[in-house]
């Protein structure tokens, strides 16, 4: 499942993924909060993390979540990546060339100082379409 993370800035949204993510949960919960998102903003930032209580992935959802970045590929600003599931973080590394803007990957134990940095500079301050 996919919670949204309340008390993010203007322009951020924020993601914790727990237990096993499907396309459903990107499908009602996700997709849903980063359209509202990408239409008030000329560019976001998205903060998700994937912590101990994360199992894995449906290949729906893996879908959805390529889907929705390659839709709005030049629209991204920051992507900041919590996690220590160490399959996301090599295929992030891989992929992470074909990002725009800024990707950064954190541990876990890092999970304030992810949300610092995606909230730093101009966070929000992008004009609405």
């Amino acid at each position: 499942m996919i919670e949204i993370l309340n008390n993010m800035p203007d322009g951020v949204a924020g993601f914790a993924a727990k237990g096993r993510v499907t396309r459903k949960d990107y499908e009602d919960v996700l997709i849903p909060k980063m359209l509202e998102l990408l239409d008030a903003h000329k560019t976001v930032r998205c903060y998700y993390e994937l912590g101990p209580e994360f199992s894995g992935m449906d290949p729906g959802a893996a879908w959805e979540d390529f889907k929705l970045g390659i839709e709005h590929l030049t629209r991204w600003e920051r992507l900041a990546i919590v996690t220590d599931v160490e399959w996301i973080r090599m295929t992030l590394n891989i992929f992470r060339f074909l990002m725009p803007g800024e990707l950064r990957l954190f541990a876990t134990s890092n999970a304030a100082q992810a949300r610092n940095w995606i909230a730093e500079a101009n966070a929000g301050a992008n004009p609405a379409l």
